[in-house]
């Protein structure tokens, strides 16, 4: 935001007369904008959510509220807007009014430093990937402060499990960022982005087997952060009723569900922007794209087609799945993902010295093999599903249909 603010004040007379309080105005207009885009996405996300799984059981989901159900999501936050905010009589009132708000920040703060174009960013923090790591940590704060406050032994076994999975994955999904961050050579997500290019064989997730396999382990990871299913152990319905926002209501515990919902965008987003080439245009260098304005909301677009195709991923598998077990889940991560992810480190260190020595077409064509082969994965993850689709159409016309 400094760069773009330097830029303002050359064009704005306003701002070279008042920088202060300009900056602030800044400042407070894009925390208007990101809530509102944070807002604009959670909120149909339930709606696609929930109309997935319709089809996935064979039935319809919302359809009534507007045009296919799509209201719906506006309805629900009419509805629980107009609830009464129960607090339990045992409740420790001032955590269990106060636990919402570290969750709800804990995902809102990492909108500050995912970039949708050049100037289209928060901040260009030049350790952008490891505030991404320190602000999500107040997610656990707050999941684990609901569950002590609200006095109840199954919110409380979902805080407890909430702060064992995700400290647990955090550990995987930093050594899978870090991966990638070797060949970038930066923790900025701008400088990230702009060390890939536009085309899908220049992308850090095709760079090396090493970052082709960080891709897969950082988005598991991020699932199990994230509280999605397999790994939703913290909100298990059949063991833990609702888990640590068992108690809630009203408001408050829309905001749970919003938060979750709006970090499906985080996980999009950073995989976007680490693996996936961010806002880069295939055939645009980056000096052309900085210096037109709708090559830069082109850019936004592709960046938040990509990060949109791997929410519906996200969604896609809660509802394909079952849930782990808790042993299976730390069992995983420490047992696998950890060393895992270390060796990873380490094949990414070799290949940086292997890349130098040998001649470039050798890497070259090594990245185009991977790029077929992850073609060639997900070609086969489409048709298997295709192929699903196919043999159930003995299904009733009307689930295919509405």
């Amino acid at each position: 935001m400094g760069d773009f603010f330097e830029y303002l004040k050359s064009q704005w007379s306003f701002a070279q007369e008042h920088p202060a309080l300009a900056f602030f105005l800044l400042v407070v207009g894009y925390g208007i904008v990101m809530i509102g885009f944070f807002s604009a996405f959670a909120g149909p996300v339930t709606w696609v959510e929930r109309r997935v799984a319709g089809r996935m059981q064979c039935r319809i989901g919302p359809n009534r509220v507007g045009p296919h159900g799509f209201l719906q999501w506006l309805a629900d936050g009419l509805k629980n807007f107009l609830k009464e905010d129960l607090i339990p009589n045992a409740a420790d009132k001032i955590l269990f009014r106060i636990a919402v708000y570290p969750v709800f920040a804990g995902v809102f703060l990492t909108f500050v430093v995912l970039p949708l174009g050049p100037w289209i960013v928060g901040a260009d923090l030049s350790v952008g990937v490891v505030y991404l790591l320190a602000v999500t940590a107040l997610v656990v704060t707050g999941i684990i402060m609901s569950g002590w406050a609200s006095n109840s032994k199954w919110s409380l076994l979902g805080g407890i499990r909430s702060a064992a999975q995700m400290v647990s994955y955090e550990v995987a999904a930093g050594m899978a960022l870090l991966t990638a961050i070797i060949p970038a050579g930066s923790l900025s997500f701008q400088d990230i982005i702009e060390h890939q290019g536009g085309w899908p064989w220049q992308w850090l997730v095709v760079y090396s087997p090493a970052t082709f396999l960080a891709f897969f382990v950082y988005f598991t990871a991020s699932l199990a952060e994230g509280n999605r299913t397999p790994f939703d152990l913290p909100e298990a319905e059949s063991e833990l009723v609702a888990g640590y926002n068992t108690e809630y209501s009203g408001m408050r515990f829309l905001f749970f569900a919003f938060a979750e919902w709006a970090n499906l965008y985080v996980i999009g987003a950073v995989i976007t922007a680490v693996f996936l080439g961010g806002w880069r245009i295939p055939g645009v260098d980056i000096a052309t794209q900085t210096n037109n304005i709708w090559l830069q909301f082109a850019g936004a677009a592709i960046f938040l087609t990509k990060a949109s195709v791997l929410v519906f991923v996200t969604i896609w598998l809660r509802w394909t799945l079952p849930r782990l077990r808790v042993d299976q889940l730390m069992l995983m991560c420490w047992k696998y993902f950890v060393p895992f992810g270390i060796g990873l480190v380490v094949l990414s260190l070799f290949w940086q010295v292997l890349a130098a020595a040998v001649p470039t077409w050798v890497t070259s064509a090594i990245s185009v093999l991977l790029t077929l082969a992850g073609a060639a994965l997900v070609a086969g993850m489409f048709w298997r599903a295709w192929y699903n689709i196919r043999a159930g159409k003995d299904a009733p016309v009307y689930t295919w249909l509405i």
